[in-house]
């Protein structure tokens, strides 16, 4: 059996805003994890949205990163510069026959998911899968879903057997004004930067098979220097509980989360650690907490372990 490869985390934070509690507390659950595992922690900025991203919100981010010492290895990656490398992924994909142009308002497909109990996931039904009607414009590029169901495992929450026929039916890759859709952009990326440990919040577990299926498509297929440097299988993944706003909702942007307070750096690091269910960490400075959150961390990751 060949040796694993060489642990690789990555935080990849969206611009939209400035850096709240709860994504602190992802970017702090991935550090440790790859410290732990003696590891590289890369960052990644997810700003293929561009209407909605700002170079403000860049500048918070790295600044807040750097202030509570989650210091990253190698380049900062940026999506918005990539545009070409997402180009040639979505062509090697169209030559696997794994693409196709769909005409599909989001009407029309709310209208034939109109019959689905309330909170179950929008299926794509396939309308545009074997050609689009006669007259019509392609507004978006999907992808087409393996017949076979994608089984993953999660670290916390165990194994999922997930039919994206029957979960989510075929998913855009390209939307109609031009901008990437996050289920490839990401998996392009982890791809060409080896990474081979996923952690980050429990609302994107939901997204993972997708992106298994795109990982599997792609691996090994973008260009001969991503090729000679592509995992095997996809990454392991570990999904960790979001924090709450007081109204039960997901902390975020969204939900009028705020910045991180930018006074008391080892206080922020303590509020996000008691969200993990652990106990407060006595240090007077930065690098002597996670220094002590480091050595505790590889407990939890053991006790939190699906059986």
């Amino acid at each position: 059996m060949p040796a694993p490869a060489p642990y690789i985390g990555r935080f990849a934070p969206s611009p939209t805003g400035p850096l709240h509690l709860g994504s602190l507390a992802t970017a702090l659950g991935s550090f440790l994890d790859a410290k732990v595992h003696h590891g590289q922690w890369l960052l990644r900025i997810e700003d293929i949205d561009e209407g909605r991203c700002d170079k403000a919100s860049v500048e918070h981010i790295v600044r807040t990163l750097k202030r509570h010492g989650l210091q990253w290895q190698g380049e900062v990656w940026v999506q918005s510069q990539r545009h070409s490398v997402y180009e040639t992924a979505l062509k090697h994909l169209n030559i696997l026959n794994l693409t196709y142009p769909c005409a599909c308002t989001r009407k029309e497909i709310d209208d034939a998911n109109s019959q689905r109990a309330l909170g179950e996931n929008r299926i794509y039904p396939g309308t545009c899968r074997q050609g689009m009607p006669e007259g019509r414009e392609a507004r978006a590029i999907r992808f087409r879903c393996p017949t076979e169901p994608i089984q993953w495992h999660d670290h916390r929450l165990g194994t999922f057997n997930d039919d994206l026929n029957a979960s989510s039916g075929d998913f855009v890759l390209k939307r109609g004004d031009g901008f990437w859709a996050y289920h490839l952009v990401v998996v392009v990326d982890d791809l060409a930067s080896k990474v081979t440990h996923i952690v980050r919040g429990e609302d994107l577990a939901d997204t993972t098979a997708r992106q298994i299926a795109v990982w599997k498509a792609l691996q090994g297929g973008l260009d001969a220097q991503t090729a000679a440097q592509a995992t095997l299988i996809p990454p392991s993944y570990w999904h960790l509980p979001v924090i709450l706003a007081e109204d039960g909702q997901k902390l975020s942007k969204q939900t009028g989360a705020l910045a991180v307070p930018e006074h008391d750096p080892v206080l922020n690091l303590n509020t996000v650690w008691q969200h993990f269910g652990l106990g407060k960490i006595k240090a007077t400075e930065v690098t002597q907490w996670l220094e002590l959150a480091t050595l505790v961390w590889a407990n939890y990751r053991a006790a939190r372990a699906a059986r």
